[in-house]
C-alpha cells in the first residue's frame, strides 16, 4: 500500500517548525468518577506525538471520546482525564484547548491537546467546511488511529483531503504491514479463525476469507451453525437456522479450492449456561436435545492446534469457546497457546480475543495485535477503509 509515513517525513528533515495534526485514537475506558481505567490507546499514541516533539514541530494532538452529541459539551465528554496521563507519559504538561476550530496557539517543541473532536459541528458527517478549517490549522496531518480507520469523519478523511501533507502515523503504519503480511501477501499455509456467537454478524468476513485462506477454524456459535450445515444435531445451543446454507456455501468454497472449514469431532456440553453448570465432552454425532454446546472438545482443540502449529501465517478474530467460564475454556486457552507456540506469523483483533491473548499472557508471543475492533474486521471483510483510502490518494499526488 503505498502511503506517505510520518516517520520518513521526519528522517528527512520535513517536520521541524511544522504545524503537526496528530488524530489519535484516545477513546479510553473510565470509571464513574471520571478515572482512566484501561489506558492501552493513551500508551500507543506516544510514540507518534515524541517523534513529532523531538523533531521540533509544534503539535496538537486530537481524538473522540464516546458518543458525545455535536456541539453539546459536558464533563463526561471531556479529554481532561486523558490530557493528565498523556502528560505523565511525556513527562511534561498536556494543555486541553477547547473550542479550537477556529485557531490555535502552540509553539514549536510544545504540545496541546484539543478537546473532544466529535463535538465539532460536522464531524461525524465530515463537513468540508469543517475539514477546511482542520486543515488550515496544520502544516502535517498524520493520521495515527486506526481504531476509526473505517470512519470517514472530519479528522479521520475531510483533514486529509485538505491538509498540505497527509501521511500515517507509526501506529496506522504498523497496522498497515501487519494487515498486508497477513492477507495480501501471506506465507502459507494461511489459517484463519473466525468465532463469535453469530453467523450473521460475521458472514461475510467469511465469505471473503473462503476465497483465499487455507483452513477457516470457526467457533463459538458459529461453529454451531456450520455443524448443523454438516448434519450433526446442535441441541439446544445458540444456532442460526436461516444461515444453514450461507455456511454450507462458505463449506463448498473452501471444498473447491482444496481448502477446509474443520467441523468438531467432539464438543464440550452442558444443560445450562452458567459458570458453575457440570460440563461434559460428548462426540459431535452425540448431541442430545438439551444439550448446549459451550466450547469445542479437548480431540478437536488438539487438532486445531496441530493445524496452528504448521500454518505460515495465523489470523485470529474471536474465542471458540466460552472461555469465561473455566469449565468451558480448554478450547480457546488450546488454540491462544497453540498460536503463541506456532512459528506462523500471526494477527489477532477484536475486543473477545485481546481478552483471550490478556487471560493466557501470549501478548508477546502474538506476532501483532491490532487496536481497531471495527476497522479490523472490515478489512477482514475485503473493504477499503476510508483512511487508508485517502492516505493513498494523497500519496499518489
Amino acid at each position: 500500500m503505498n502511503i506517505l509515513r510520518f516517520e520518513d517525513l521526519v528522517a528527512q528533515g520535513k517536520v521541524a517548525g511544522q504545524r503537526v495534526f496528530i488524530r489519535a485514537d484516545l477513546n479510553v475506558p473510565q470509571d464513574d468518577a471520571g478515572n482512566i481505567t484501561e489506558d492501552t490507546r493513551v500508551r500507543a499514541s506516544v510514540p507518534a506525538i515524541e517523534l513529532a516533539l523531538k523533531a521540533g514541530a509544534a503539535v496538537m494532538v486530537t481524538s473522540h471520546l464516546g458518543r458525545p452529541t455535536e456541539g453539546e459539551f459536558t464533563m463526561a465528554d471531556s479529554l481532561a482525564p486523558v490530557a493528565k496521563r498523556l502528560g505523565e507519559l511525556l513527562g511534561r504538561e498536556v494543555r486541553l484547548v477547547s473550542n479550537w476550530v477556529d485557531g490555535v496557539t502552540v509553539a514549536q517543541g510544545d504540545v496541546v491537546l484539543l478537546e473532544n473532536c466529535r463535538l465539532n459541528k460536522g464531524e461525524k458527517k465530515n463537513s468540508e467546511e469543517l475539514a477546511r478549517k482542520l486543515a488550515a490549522l496544520c502544516d502535517i496531518f498524520v493520521n495515527d488511529a486506526f481504531g476509526t480507520a473505517h470512519r470517514a469523519e472530519g479528522t479521520t478523511y475531510g483533514i486529509a483531503q485538505y491538509a498540505k501533507v497527509a501521511c500515517a502515523g507509526p501506529l496506522l503504519s504498523a497496522e498497515i504491514d501487519a494487515l498486508n503480511k497477513a492477507l495480501a501477501a501471506p506465507k502459507r499455509p494461511l489459517v484463519a479463525i473466525v468465532a463469535g456467537s453469530k453467523v450473521s454478524s460475521k458472514l461475510t468476513i467469511l465469505e471473503a476469507l473462503s476465497k483465499n485462506v487455507d483452513g477457516l477454524i470457526v467457533g463459538g456459535g458459529i461453529a454451531n451453525t456450520f455443524m448443523l450445515a454438516a448434519g450433526l444435531n446442535v441441541g439446544k445451543s445458540l444456532v442460526e437456522k436461516d444461515l444453514v446454507g450461507a455456511a454450507t456455501a462458505v463449506i463448498e468454497a473452501m471444498k473447491a479450492r482444496g481448502a477446509e472449514v474443520p467441523i468438531p469431532e467432539d464438543v464440550v456440553v452442558a444443560k445450562t449456561f452458567a459458570a458453575d453448570a457440570p460440563a461434559t465432552v460428548k462426540a459431535a454425532t452425540e448431541v442430545a436435545d438439551d444439550d448446549m454446546i459451550l466450547d469445542i472438545g479437548p480431540k478437536t482443540a488438539e487438532t486445531l492446534a496441530a493445524k496452528l502449529k504448521a500454518a505460515g501465517t495465523i489470523v485470529w478474530n474471536g474465542p471458540v469457546g466460552v472461555f469465561e467460564f473455566a469449565a468451558f475454556e480448554n478450547g480457546t486457552r488450546t488454540i491462544a497457546k497453540a498460536i503463541a507456540e506456532s512459528s506462523a506469523f500471526s494477527i489477532a483483533g477484536g475486543g473477545d480475543t485481546l481478552a483471550a491473548i490478556a487471560k493466557y499472557g501470549i501478548e508477546k508471543d502474538v506476532g501483532y495485535i491490532s487496536t481497531g475492533g471495527g476497522a479490523f474486521l472490515e478489512v477482514l471483510e475485503g473493504k477499503t477503509l476510508p483512511a487508508f483510502e485517502i492516505l493513498q490518494k494523497r500519496a499518489a499526488g
